[in-house]
């Protein structure tokens, strides 16, 4: 499995929230619900996406495609300048930014959302909710906020997941999940293959001639009892040569890369499999379960068990009265 495989090799979304938001202008709509990660495209109009930590603006046009990584609040708008009139916070809950609930006020139909049924703006979002539908390896490998233009290569994907969306039959959320899923992986194997984009040191370090055949021995075989004398053999440099250039190029040494590499790996497991914390602990190339659960809750603060057992809360286990973005049935818009 090359690198990128390894990294668009886990977004697995699980019944997530998708709708079409219409618009017509002036708008926009504060974002604060946390979710790992939004992916969303303006099919007519423009939209902006104003981030919260002061960034510029980012102007999106009809087929444009931005990928926004959580938890951090943004806001999208008709324009910059434009004051947010409702807040979007977990689960959906719209409210006015004063914290009255909009209720149902903004629906328009199945998974359509807006202030016009026919507003001069539609855009498409797909938001993962849970942490574990989305592998730790690949948020690690993104910025907050990227961005590609319209292309070829995702307009018929886009056109599908339109097409899909409002539709309400038998198995529709599976459907929604799997394209959302193929989406954004054409968005990021894309990105990826910009020139200059900002990917992690481990990817770049990836076309060196030494430490990248040194990285795909550690990825594509975590479970071996690597050393650095092992990997410099096999790379055909000195031991000492290749600690040095691996720490320049990836940013630590070979044996913390390894480990955070097995804890990232097995952290996946524990999500998308049932197989045990001793099973697990073995493919990732720990000796024993103990080492294993030590190491994993000395990074990540709780032990295997709690990681899997213990995912965050469904926001959307609310009450209907809460909700008022739609997710699977028909509702009638509903006045104010």
């Amino acid at each position: 499995m090359d690198a990128l495989a390894g990294l668009l090799d886990g977004p697995r979304a699980r019944g997530a929230f998708l709708l079409r938001m219409v618009m017509e202008p002036p708008w926009a709509v504060r974002i604060e619900d946390r979710a790992p990660i939004c992916l969303m495209s303006v099919r007519r109009g423009a939209a902006c996406l104003v981030p919260s930590d002061g960034g510029d603006p980012v102007r999106l046009g009809p087929g444009d495609i931005a990928v926004v990584r959580g938890p951090d609040p943004y806001t999208v708008a008709d324009a910059p300048g434009t004051t947010p009139h409702a807040l979007v916070g977990p689960g959906g809950v719209c409210t006015m930014l004063h914290g009255r609930p909009l209720a149902q006020d903004m629906v328009l139909n199945v998974r359509t959302w807006g202030n016009a049924a026919h507003g001069d703006t539609a855009v498409l979002v797909g938001t993962y909710l849970l942490d574990g539908e989305i592998s730790r390896r690949l948020l690690d490998a993104l910025p907050p906020l990227l961005t590609i233009p319209a292309d070829a290569r995702t307009r018929p994907l886009l056109d599908l997941l339109d097409a899909e969306i409002a539709h309400d039959e038998p198995g529709q959320q599976v459907v929604l999940d799997r394209l959302l899923d193929l989406l954004l992986i054409a968005v990021l194997r894309a990105w990826f293959a910009r020139p200059g984009a900002d990917t992690p040191a481990w990817y770049r370090a990836l076309g060196d001639p030494v430490v990248g055949t040194a990285l795909r021995l550690l990825q594509d075989d975590p479970a071996h009892p690597w050393t650095v004398a092992a990997l410099a053999a096999r790379a055909g440099v000195s031991r000492a040569g290749l600690a040095r250039r691996f720490t320049e190029l990836v940013g630590e040494p070979p044996m913390a890369y390894l480990t955070g590499w097995r804890l990232a790996v097995g952290a996946d497991l524990l999500r998308e499999s049932d197989v045990t914390v001793e099973a697990v602990a073995r493919k990732v190339g720990y000796s024993t379960p103990f080492a294993f659960s030590a190491a994993f809750k000395r990074v990540r603060g709780v032990s295997p068990q709690e990681y899997r057992v213990s995912p965050p809360e469904d926001p959307f286990d609310l009450p209907d009265r809460q909700r008022t973005l739609p997710r699977d049935r028909p509702v009638g818009k509903v006045s104010p």
